[in-house]
């Protein structure tokens, strides 16, 4: 068991486990990072090519000190791999002034006093002539936003993580934990491993490997579509930002600009996607096929708001959000094994900007036994009150 034994042992090498694993190595600790399927790969909820990154969080303001952080930790990866993660294009946020997403942008951007254009009417027209804004919108600009490019940001941690020493390895599936008060076992279809400490970061399969986990996890399939515009220059890269807005029935859709296939792998076109939990699915029986008419959704709030982006599909892919009851975030360590198990999930379909400062806290969590990051209000105890 000598040559199985671990330092810390990291279930799932996707968003966040691929960050966990980076920085446990960092520390010079010997790491096993296990992914059921390849790495990166298409079956959770990092794939599709961007993500966005902002910090006038709208859905929780303490989520500010931890964007922070990730912006300097995004930062960080790409200085010490010379590799460009981050993209600075903006974000345009446009809809009723009354909704959630404009009335808590604003609200947190005056409560941290971040960088966020108001724009009138006559000034969000000539400076964005590419979107038709309904005259009852308020229109708003966070400059210092942009996307993360998410496959290439896991590929990044995993190919450092390993050059330091880590061990990683794919389409190895783990069946089984045990803690027995001194130490952790974890068996895979392949093998049984020894190790100090436990990282569990397994998106929507976190239900199969923590069963008693007191927290409700709903794992949904969403839809992400990659469109042809009949105006395709006027919303490329450096010529139109990354977007969100809601629509009058409180519909929350985002987007970005066109990337340049010679810098960019993946699917080409105009990117968005309507973020709300869609169907209820199991992970492991998830239906990937695309059932006529699923992107007429997509294709009305581009007819609407974006009169030369509306054009025929080129690309639709699916992915998954695993929703915590709350929306926000579960980082906490593992209830009954003494500090020695951390696990991150629930990360509702907003998470993956984070993925740079949430790797930090599982390895403070699993080395120190704490992290003077503020996570409190995304602790498990929170479901017990």
């Amino acid at each position: 068991m000598s040559s199985n034994h671990y330092d810390v042992i990291v279930t799932g090498v996707g968003t966040m486990g691929a960050s966990a694993c980076w920085y446990l190595a960092k520390r010079n600790l010997k790491v096993l990072g296990l992914e059921q399927f390849d790495i990166p790969h298409e079956q959770g909820a990092h794939a599709g090519q961007s993500r966005i990154i902002r910090k006038a969080y709208y859905e929780h303001s303490n989520y500010v000190a931890l964007l922070d952080r990730a912006y300097h930790n995004w930062k960080e990866i790409e200085q010490q791999t010379s590799s460009k993660l981050y993209y600075k294009t903006g974000l345009l946020y446009f809809g009723d002034p009354a909704s959630v997403l404009i009335k808590g942008t604003r609200e947190t951007a005056e409560q941290y006093n971040l960088p966020l254009d108001v724009l009138s009417a006559k000034d969000a027209s000539e400076r964005f002539p590419q979107v038709k804004f309904n005259d009852h919108y308020q229109v708003l600009f966070e400059p210092d936003a942009g996307f993360i490019t998410p496959e290439k940001s896991v590929a990044t941690y995993v190919t450092d993580a390993i050059s330091r020493g880590a061990d990683i390895r794919g389409r190895e599936k783990v069946i089984d934990w045990n803690y027995n008060g001194s130490h952790v076992t974890v068996k895979t279809d392949k093998g049984l491993y020894s190790a100090s400490k436990l990282v569990i970061s397994a998106g929507a399969w976190t239900k199969n490997i923590v069963p008693k986990i007191p927290a409700e996890l709903t794992v949904t399939r969403q839809l992400i579509a990659w469109m042809n515009p009949a105006d395709w220059s006027s919303f490329t890269l450096n010529n139109f930002p990354c977007w969100f807005t809601n629509d009058d029935d409180g519909n929350l859709f985002y987007g970005f600009p066109i990337l340049p296939p010679n810098e960019f792998s993946g699917p080409v076109g105009l990117k968005l996607a309507h973020h709300k939990p869609g169907n209820k699915v199991d992970p492991d029986n998830v239906d990937r096929n695309i059932q006529p008419g699923e992107e007429v959704l997509l294709k009305n709030i581009l007819e609407r708001h974006f009169p030369g982006a509306s054009g025929h599909v080129l690309t639709l892919k699916t992915c998954l959000y695993t929703n915590s009851t709350d929306a926000n975030f579960i980082i906490d360590h593992v209830p009954g094994t003494d500090s020695h198990v951390a696990i991150a999930t629930g990360f509702s379909g907003h998470g993956f900007k984070f993925s740079s400062v949430v790797g930090e806290i599982l390895s403070d969590l699993i080395i120190d036994g704490k992290t003077n990051l503020p996570i409190d209000f995304l602790k498990l105890e929170r479901f017990y009150k």
